[in-house]
């Protein structure tokens, strides 16, 4: 790496010690440790892109076409605080309130159960609906939480809407 010589000089008898130090540094492994950095920073910042969920929002502009959709295949869910949700299958007015939590045990399985239902029923997957409201008390990490379970569960048809009506009698 680094070469150091020294030469002596000898004047008339006597001996005289003159030390030159040629000093030369080798720097091929630090130039080799350079390219290792910049392939490895090059290499981690084309593997890790950012990721995001695709959202199908609908267009709005005409207000006369409606989906029409059957009361047993529609389930509603109302995000509300302490990461908590409650839903009801159909119509608020005849609807039983329950609550649940964002365990797998919890909203996961209402999902799959209410899926395989409407399959069994309607002989389509397809057709079940899920309508996500969320509440002024939740926060944006159970909305997201709620949109990963539409993405894992794989629901086609979600919605994203307000509460109104009779639902805020509910809360």
């Amino acid at each position: 790496m680094a070469e150091i010589q020294s030469n002596k000089h000898t004047v008339k008898g006597e001996s005289t010690s003159l030390h030159k130090k040629n000093t030369r540094v080798d720097l091929t492994p630090m130039v080799d440790l350079g390219f290792l950095l910049i392939t490895f920073f090059v290499f981690t910042t084309t593997m890790s892109r950012p990721t995001a969920m695709n959202l199908v929002i609908p267009n709005d502009t005409n207000d006369t076409v409606r989906n029409p959709v059957c009361n047993s295949c529609v389930l509603t869910t109302i995000l509300t605080a302490n990461n908590k949700i409650k839903y009801y299958e159909g119509d608020i007015a005849t609807a039983l309130i329950k609550e649940t939590d964002y365990s797998s045990e919890g909203i996961r399985k209402i999902l799959v159960e209410k899926k395989k239902k409407v399959q069994s029923v309607r002989g389509k997957s397809d057709a079940f609906v899920l309508v996500i409201k969320p509440s002024k008390e939740a926060t944006f990490k159970n909305f997201v939480d709620m949109t990963d379970e539409v993405a894992i569960n794989n629901i086609k048809q979600y919605y994203i809407d307000e509460i109104r009506g009779d639902e805020t009698k509910v809360l």
